[in-house]
C-alpha cells in the first residue's frame, strides 16, 4: 500500500485510549487520524462519510459491538481496513472479529509493542494477531491443515 498518507478513523469508548492510538499513530509521518467515534454506530457513519484506509475498532462498544459495527463498515466502505484493538482475550471473540474480514486483532495490553507492527501488517495484506492469542491461532490452522489431509487421503481410498 502507498504509506503517502494513511487515513485513520480510531473507534474506541474510552477517550484516553483513542488518545494513546492516535498519538502513537501520529508520531509516524505517513499517519493521519481523520476521524474518531466512541460508539458503533458512530464508527459506521464515519467510515461511510470518510473512507479512511484504516480503522482501528474495539469490540466493546455501545450502541453497537465492534463485530456487528465491522460487518456493516463492510457493507458501506469496503476498502477499509479493520484492524480490532480490544481488552477481550477470548480466542473465540477474536475468531469472530476475524471473521468479519477484518486483518488483525491486537490485545490493548500488548498494544504498546504491537500496535504498529499490526497496523503495518494489516496495511501490506498480511493477518496480525496478538502474541498472546497466535498460539490458537496456530494450532488451529494445524489441526485444520491436518484435518483436510486426512480427509483428502480417505477420499483417495474410496
Amino acid at each position: 500500500m502507498d504509506t503517502s498518507s494513511i487515513r485513520v478513523l480510531v473507534v474506541d469508548d474510552h477517550e484516553p485510549w483513542r488518545r494513546f492510538a492516535s498519538t502513537t499513530l501520529l508520531k509516524q509521518a505517513e499517519f493521519q487520524v481523520i476521524g474518531e467515534a466512541a460508539d458503533g454506530l458512530q464508527a459506521v457513519q464515519q467510515a461511510h462519510e470518510l473512507l479512511p484506509d484504516l480503522i482501528l475498532l474495539d469490540i466493546g462498544l455501545p450502541t453497537l459491538n465492534g463485530i456487528e459495527a465491522a460487518r456493516r463498515i463492510r457493507e458501506v466502505s469496503p476498502t477499509s481496513k479493520i484492524l480490532f484493538v480490544s481488552e477481550n482475550r477470548s480466542p473465540d471473540i477474536a475468531e469472530a472479529a476475524l471473521s468479519t474480514g477484518a486483518g488483525g486483532y491486537v490485545v490493548k495490553s500488548d498494544a504498546a509493542g504491537e500496535l504498529l507492527p499490526a497496523v503495518k501488517a494489516v496495511l501490506d495484506g498480511k493477518r496480525f494477531v496478538s502474541a498472546g492469542l497466535a498460539g490458537h491461532f496456530l494450532v488451529t490452522t494445524i489441526l485444520s491443515t491436518q484435518l483436510s489431509w486426512m480427509l483428502m487421503f480417505v477420499s483417495g481410498i474410496r
